[in-house]
């Protein structure tokens, strides 16, 4: 996979309060700066007054909260209760929260704010992220105004006067969507060789990946060719596996997409999940990052205009490697710094260019978290919990795992040598990036 890909689609019966509900204050809009991983969003959310950071994700219904970092959020009136969605168990257990007070930028804000907690610390995505994550939030933030996604600028606007919106809107081109259980879906097409099908698709601002499709519920469905057995993500209830191919075509209106990566999550996966009626699938945040977007939640519209990145091609991790950061390290950093001295005279020379141990520096540690079965790096005998020191001479503590991700789907037939730590001996392995799945024609 080119990622770890956490679907956090919540399945609750809740009673729905009404108050849950950010609101604008003394603006016409507010921007709320963003950081974009692996084509997920991240935005800063003060909860109680503690500074957190959760992933924005059209594809849940509530707010979420997993992690602390070692922070300290009073929560009150808090309930056992139980979560279920895509993975392979039924359910899991955590607690819900309600009428905490929630800050998003300088503007806007929710003071009955409701979070549903859960304990199990197998869904910290920190790790697979390379950032401190929090927890998720969804429609509560999308609800009630019009929200703009600029992904190359990395700001997000929530407008709140009408004027504004309407200059907004002029170049942008206009799609119906229907909000379904606290979610956003999008009817488009899906061309899996030559013809055109209808395809109802939730838009899932949480998957990182282009299109997901649910082969049980497309009839006569047929796998493309090549195709490979993957590890698709993380659910609530488990892992998610199934495979990875690509189709011919993607539509959205007139908007066309060649040769897109396609998931399919197998049936064991989806067992669990309550479906709205007629969805295929979902569109994720590789396809949406080629976009400026806006969502209308209150009037069930979407805009779109293609920004710079529309056209880039669809790349997959060429290397069969999960990677995930273990922590950080401490690693002495070494500078050259330049001195100066006073004579007796009182004024001052230059001593020279002299090599310091000037301090010590926390940097990030990086391990396989899987490999997969017939990839080139499995042929080339990585292994899973083999610690990554360097990459093509660099050290990896010097990157970031997003940088990691980006040279696994850089360029097909490119070399790739790694050393790594596998428990008390170090190893340098090569293999060269091979894609699965190219597209091939079915006629």
């Amino acid at each position: 996979m080119n990622f770890r890909h956490f679907i956090w689609t919540l399945f609750l019966c809740i009673f729905v309060n009404a108050q849950n509900t950010f609101e604008i204050n003394n603006a016409k809009k507010t921007v709320i700066p963003f950081k974009l991983i692996n084509n997920l969003i991240f935005i800063p959310v003060n909860i109680n007054g503690v500074e957190l950071t959760f992933l924005l994700d059209t594809g849940v219904a509530e707010t979420l909260l997993f992690s602390l970092d070692n922070k300290e959020v009073k929560l009150s009136n808090v309930e056992k209760i139980k979560f279920s969605g895509l993975g392979g168990d039924l359910s899991i257990d955590g607690f819900r929260s309600d009428n905490n007070i929630a800050k998003i930028g300088n503007h806007f804000a929710n003071n009955s704010l409701t979070i549903f907690i859960i304990t199990n610390q197998e869904f910290n995505i920190s790790t697979h992220i390379g950032i401190p994550v929090n927890g998720v939030i969804g429609y509560h933030f999308f609800k009630n105004h019009r929200v703009a996604i600029d992904y190359l600028s990395k700001k997000i606007t929530v407008y709140n006067d009408e004027n504004l919106f309407r200059k907004k809107i002029k170049k942008y081109e206009e799609f119906p969507i229907s909000i379904e259980k606290s979610k956003p879906y999008l009817n488009t097409d899906i061309e899996m060789t030559r013809e055109k099908k209808s395809s109802k698709l939730l838009i899932d601002l949480g998957n990182s990946d282009p299109i997901w499709l649910f082969p049980t519920l497309i009839k006569d469905f047929v796998y493309n060719r090549p195709n490979i057995d993957d590890f698709l993500g993380r659910g609530f209830n488990g892992d998610i596996y199934g495979k990875r191919s690509r189709i011919h075509n993607f539509y959205i209106g007139n908007f066309k997409f060649e040769k897109p990566l396609t998931a399919m999550p197998d049936e064991y996966s989806i067992q669990h999940v309550h479906l709205v009626e007629n969805r295929k699938g979902s569109v994720g945040g590789e396809i949406m990052r080629r976009f400026s977007l806006i969502f209308d939640y209150p009037n069930q519209k979407l805009y779109l205009k293609a920004n710079k990145d529309y056209n880039d091609p669809f790349h997959f991790n060429m290397s069969g490697l999960d990677f995930k950061q273990d922590g950080l390290q401490w690693e002495q950093d070494v500078v050259s710094i330049e001195t100066t001295k006073t004579n007796k005279a009182g004024s001052e020379f230059t001593a020279g260019n002299e090599r310091f141990q000037y301090k010590f520096v926390l940097k990030p540690i990086f391990s396989i978290s899987g490999v997969r079965k017939g990839s080139p790096a499995d042929k080339a005998g990585f292994k899973k919990d083999d610690q990554i020191l360097s990459i093509n001479g660099s050290r990896t503590s010097d990157m970031s795992l997003e940088r990691i991700m980006e040279i696994m789907r850089s360029e097909e037939g490119k070399t790739i040598n790694m050393a790594i730590q596998r428990k008390l001996q170090k190893l340098t392995l090569s293999f060269k990036l091979e894609d699965p799945i190219p597209y091939q024609d079915q006629y």
